[in-house]
């Protein structure tokens, strides 16, 4: 468990890492509105990555499946999108999806 423990830490760090790079790059590439969106969409896929960590952590215990409540917060995302004309969907939805990329570093640095 401590193994998974440290995994879901440098996961995290790794994300958190990706994200502010890729902020800055969006607001130089783009515009202050692009980059807003964008970090919006990267704390939505930090949130969602750490709810998922959690429920995998008390699979074997008590629970014997993945909870589905990590699933709400790219809804809540997107809907957010089309309400809000402040927030843009691609750009949001693009920084929610900055964990795959931390994910694939991750891997390969473990390798």
């Amino acid at each position: 468990m401590e193994d998974f423990r440290r995994l879901q830490q440098r996961l995290m760090q790794a994300t958190l890492v990706v994200s502010a790079v890729a902020v800055p790059v969006a607001a130089i590439g783009f515009d202050g509105h692009v980059a807003c969106s964008l970090l919006v969409g990267a704390l939505a896929g930090v949130l969602y990555l750490r709810l998922l960590s959690r429920s995998v952590a008390r699979l074997g215990g008590a629970s014997r499946q993945v909870g589905r409540f990590q699933l709400v917060v790219p809804i809540i995302l997107i809907v957010s999108a089309a309400r809000f004309s402040q927030l843009d969907l691609l750009p949001a939805f693009v920084g929610f999806l900055l964990y795959k990329p931390a994910l694939i570093l991750q891997t390969v640095l473990d390798g």
